[in-house]
């Protein structure tokens, strides 16, 4: 994983040396309330708008640590818990889901930018406000939206968060929604959501966090 991710570079180091990033909350310092909404549990009313800067940051993709078996032992383990699906099933079901060719994404003063390999491209993000669904399953979840205006940037247009928090805290991981026809078109999208944990995590801490999280 490319850690060298343009002007985010220096933006990486100032957080490293700040610890900033480090403090990001991780499942052991969740409220009850905060685990009862991470697990889709939560009254509408509690939900509130936050900024980007929520996920500002630099982000690794966790679809290659899928793609190398990395991840087999947290799959292992959901088949473990919930019998009705076998590992192999767990894994497809992730596997559709991790599915992204966006390496990395880096998060700074409201600006988004997209690593594809050598492919960079970023933007300017609105908040357009935050959308509440309610699964198939009875639980929901929430979606914080924000908008690309800017015609000339080949970012994406639309793009959504989701990260099982309901209101301003900074994000430890999250499933990002990324399209270009409109928001409702992405509201509808259940099966794809490129996930994404902090850049300066190694792939066995990131394996960890899953496993106990």
């Amino acid at each position: 994983m490319s850690a060298h991710i343009g002007k985010f570079a220096m933006t990486l180091g100032v957080l490293l040396v700040s610890g900033q990033l480090f403090a990001h909350s991780h499942g052991h310092q969740m409220t009850e309330a905060e685990q009862k909404a991470a697990n889709g549990v939560f009254a509408d009313k509690d939900v509130k708008d936050r900024k980007l800067s929520d996920w500002d940051g630099i982000w690794q993709s966790v679809y290659p640590f899928l793609l190398d078996g990395s991840l087999d032992p947290v799959f292992k383990q959901k088949a473990a818990k919930d019998k009705s699906k076998t590992f192999d099933q767990v894994k497809a079901y992730y596997h559709t889901g991790y599915a992204t060719d966006v390496d990395s994404i880096g998060i700074e003063n409201n600006v988004m930018e997209f690593h594809k390999g050598r492919e960079v491209s970023s933007c300017h993000y609105d908040y357009s406000g935050y959308k509440i669904l309610t699964y198939a399953s009875g639980k929901k979840g929430v979606r914080y939206l924000f908008e690309c205006k800017d015609a000339s940037s080949s970012a994406p247009k639309f793009v959504q968060f989701s990260d099982h928090i309901i209101g301003p805290k900074a994000s430890s991981h999250f499933h990002i929604f990324m399209g270009n026809t409109s928001h409702e078109a992405l509201l509808k999208e259940m099966d794809n959501w490129p996930t994404y944990y902090p850049n300066e995590m190694y792939k066995d801490q990131v394996v960890d966090e899953m496993l106990h999280h």
